[in-house]
């Protein structure tokens, strides 16, 4: 599924990755992922590290990948349901704004509670977002 594409890449005046006397071109190795270049931070951390030796080892890399995509699923939901409670609360809309807010405020409860992040952490960022509406609606 992941295959290295190797592409040419314009360095500028310079040396280059391939030549130090600097023709200006050099080579980068990205991962080629379904026929589509995957930024590094997209990337699953499996490209970079391959250093397991052990089975169990092995297991706690797919559980620890698996975990952390699904981590920056909710991390993304998070930001999306407070932006739409700010939005709502921009257009002047109460009952949209707060029936938006209540809905972030679960989301936030609910990853608090799955350990995605520690209840104080949680509880800051509800009264925050809840101080931003109310403020925005004035």
């Amino acid at each position: 599924m992941i295959e290295k594409l190797r592409i040419r890449a314009f360095m500028g005046v310079g040396a280059s990755i391939d030549s130090p006397q600097g023709d200006g071109e050099g080579t980068a190795l990205y991962p080629l992922v379904d026929n589509a270049i995957v930024p590094p931070f997209l990337q699953p951390l499996e490209v970079f590290f391959r250093m397991a030796n052990t089975k169990s080892q092995k297991k706690r890399n797919r559980q620890n990948e698996k975990a952390r995509a699904r981590n920056r699923a909710v991390r993304s939901e998070l930001k999306t349901r407070d932006a739409n409670a700010l939005e709502a609360a921009a257009a002047g809309d109460a009952d949209a704004a707060n029936a938006a807010l209540r809905d972030a405020q679960k989301r936030i409860d609910m990853a608090a509670s799955k350990g995605l992040l520690h209840k104080s952490t949680a509880s800051r960022r509800k009264s925050r977002l809840a101080k931003q509406v109310a403020k925005t609606l004035g």
